[in-house]
């Protein structure tokens, strides 16, 4: 397995003195090449779980696992994507992409080679000398998808990055997304409040509990064309499956 939450339980401090826990028990598996999805009511506490798994915070009790090593802090293993893309707005698209490597013992040439190999990969072919004003906001998440892959990481975490599109471009973008996943066979960790994406992008999902968020299901989406949300996006048994989501959730009794 690529991925191990061992019994995870993470606590804050608030201003008042009181302790807030976000996260308690959690405990699951990430299989390698698996695209797994995270779901809850707001404020359960899956940002908090990606930024254990990318080593921003320490776990209050338990361990998260990468390829069987605890996490103790930030690490080459995992490529954190936010809700917004950060690039930086002087540098242009391809040196963006290089970003992540100018840490890392690689070449010049080799940065330049890898960002055009996953600027390509992301259908970004011809922008390469663009800057970040000057493309859509689909575009610039897929530069922010190059950016993560070319660093090379075993894991991507993905913070609701289609949240803040328009419905078109958040489809489209969801199934480049998928196929530019599945061909470079990274294990994946995405959180989202979209029940219906959960669905089209996963293996399998994991529903979270409100605050402090525990596991209260999982549920396998055993569907074709996990690399193609919009030829999954016709099949009817995704409704099913969102219904499922739904119920786990309880939104049904909170919309009555």
């Amino acid at each position: 397995m690529a991925l191990e939450f061992r019994n995870l339980t993470k606590q804050f401090a608030t201003n008042s003195g009181a302790v807030l826990t976000a996260i308690r028990d959690v405990t699951f598996t990430v299989n390698t090449g698996e695209f797994v999805s995270v779901v809850g009511p707001s404020g359960c506490g899956k940002s908090t779980l990606l930024s254990m798994t990318a080593g921003l915070y320490q776990p209050t009790s338990g361990e998260v696992l990468v390829s069987g090593e605890p996490v103790n802090g930030p690490n080459d293993h995992v490529g954190f994507m936010l809700q917004k893309d950060l690039l930086l707005p002087w540098r242009n698209i391809v040196s963006n992409i290089e970003f992540g490597l100018e840490s890392r013992p690689v070449s010049k040439a080799e940065r330049r080679e890898r960002a055009m190999f996953e600027l390509r990969r992301c259908h970004l072919d011809g922008f390469e000398h663009q800057y970040p004003y000057q493309l859509s906001g689909g575009m610039r998440q897929r530069a922010a998808l190059a950016r993560t892959l070319a660093i090379d990481p075993e894991i991507i975490l993905l913070d609701e990055p289609f949240s803040a599109l328009d419905a078109q471009t958040k489809l489209l973008l969801q199934n480049s997304f998928a196929e530019t996943i599945a061909e470079s066979g990274k294990t994946t960790l995405l959180i989202t409040h979209d029940l219906a994406e959960a669905v089209l992008m996963s293996d399998r999902i994991f529903v979270l509990s409100e605050r402090p968020g525990q596991i209260v299901a999982e549920i396998r989406v055993d569907l074709p064309n996990r690399n193609h949300p919009l030829k999954r996006r016709m099949m009817p048994e995704v409704a099913d499956y969102a219904s499922q989501l739904f119920r786990h959730l309880k939104l049904e009794e909170k919309a009555i």
